[in-house]
């Protein structure tokens, strides 16, 4: 069977262009682009055989079949040669249960999505695999690209890295200096690109590497870029799998330049067209309040985008004010009945240590979505007896001067952190431990 993708205008603008043109938005109306796959050659497979194919190759020693994107080639980039995959077994994370945590917050069934135990530690590695084996096959059939470079607040400047740096590509890494945490600044330094890093902000990082991509022969590897998209939205897809082809009633995910959010609504999508499941999950998108463009907009009855200047954040990633992904935020969020929450810098962090508490070590825009969860769950927009799953962005082991930061009562954000647990110190001396073992258990 032959299955193609290729981009097209998301406003609807005639012309269509394949998966390996340097291409970024429409050339007729400058809107960004999607992915758009053959539904009638896919439709060619029942959903019986699709969940039969996708099972069989979940978590698989077959490389690169193993990978929780290339598992679903046929739906990602049908058009890619095998060959030219670089693979580092991404996605496949675990759907962790935390029935404690649920308790406590008042719901009956919650899991987390885990994307950070991927390769780098986020969920970017989902897209940048997709990427960056694109690029190396655009490479290999003659396309002069000099390098692939990416605006990034953390992750996805060691997803890119990462990748290029095993595919023998060079990655170029433009990010806002002192704005990211030290384990995130020393993933690109590691694996050998060339990081810049700028006096501004996110925003005007991304400025500059548009610009750079349209002069300098460099390829983009923001989520502008579409092919990004096209792994990311396997999130979706794993989670309906990962609960015998189930939707949850309700995803909540951290949302900052916003293409995630219109990722997983494409993968609940196609899913839907194709038959493997039968409803759309709702989705909230959670920001963090000193960044949340969105919100703003989702309070205004969707009204269109006012950029704002985003405040320093805990959650780094997202401290973003002016989304790229906006319009395909909105879409997704309107098929998918979504709403908009935010949470405070003391909400997100409360959460966090919360949720660990059950056993998870949450990064702070994981922590954004737990706030926004528990709120919801207070207001009783979301109830005891529906299933919510949250997506954990990033492994909160790049973030522990968060975690320490909280622990040891250091964050300015947070003067009185709710969860905070220090270690109790003691003399040498028997019945000094065995005391405060007592009181310790007893609390």
């Amino acid at each position: 069977m032959s299955y193609r993708a290729e981009f097209r205008c998301i406003a609807g603008c005639a012309g269509a262009y394949p998966l390996d043109q340097v291409i970024y938005r429409c050339p007729t109306c400058g809107d960004l682009l999607e992915v758009v796959h053959d539904l009638e050659a896919l439709r060619a497979v029942s959903a019986a055989q699709w969940k039969r194919l996708f099972g069989e190759r979940f978590r698989s020693v077959d490389e690169p079949w193993g990978s929780g994107v290339w598992g679903k080639h046929e739906w990602v980039a049908p058009q890619l040669d095998p060959a030219n995959i670089v693979s580092m077994l991404e996605g496949g994370t675990h759907l962790m249960k935390v029935p404690a945590y649920a308790q406590e917050i008042g719901l009956g069934d919650v899991r987390v999505k885990q994307c950070g135990t991927s390769h780098s530690g986020s969920f970017k590695d989902l897209g940048m695999t997709v990427l960056v084996s694109m690029v190396k096959q655009m490479i290999a059939r003659g396309r002069p690209i000099r390098a692939i470079a990416c605006a990034s607040t953390g992750d996805t400047s060691a997803a890119l890295a990462a990748y290029a740096a095993a595919a023998g590509i060079r990655a170029v890494v433009i990010l806002p200096r002192g704005k990211i945490s030290t384990a995130q600044l020393v993933q690109p330094l590691a694996t050998g690109a060339l990081v810049l890093a700028i006096d501004t902000d996110f925003d005007g990082c991304m400025k500059l590497v548009q610009e750079l991509a349209t002069k300098e022969g460099v390829y983009l590897a923001n989520s502008m870029n579409s092919l990004r998209l096209e792994g990311q939205k396997t999130v979706a897809i794993e989670i309906a799998q990962q609960l015998g082809w189930k939707v949850p009633d309700w995803v909540v995910i951290p949302g900052g330049n916003l293409g995630n959010v219109s990722a997983l609504g494409a993968g609940f999508e196609l899913m839907l067209e194709l038959g493997l499941v039968d409803k759309r999950p709702r989705i909230c998108v959670a920001q963090a309040a000193h960044a949340s463009p969105l919100h703003a907009s989702f309070t205004h009855d969707w009204a269109a985008l006012e950029p704002v200047k985003a405040k320093q954040t805990l959650a780094s990633a997202i401290q973003i004010g002016n989304p790229v992904s906006f319009k395909k935020a909105v879409r997704a969020l309107q098929k998918f009945e979504g709403v908009v929450e935010v949470a405070t810098e003391a909400e997100l962090a409360d959460a966090s240590a919360r949720a660990d508490r059950s056993g998870l070590f949450t990064c702070p825009h994981t922590g954004v979505a737990l706030a926004a969860l528990e709120k919801l769950a207070a207001r009783g927009v979301i109830t005891a007896d529906q299933r919510a799953v949250v997506i954990s962005t990033a492994s909160g082991l790049k973030f522990t001067d968060f975690k320490v930061g909280y622990h040891e009562g250091k964050l300015a954000e947070v003067p009185q952190p709710r969860f905070r647990n220090t270690p109790v110190e003691l003399p040498d001396r028997y019945d000094a431990v065995r005391d405060a073992l007592l009181r310790g258990l007893d609390r």
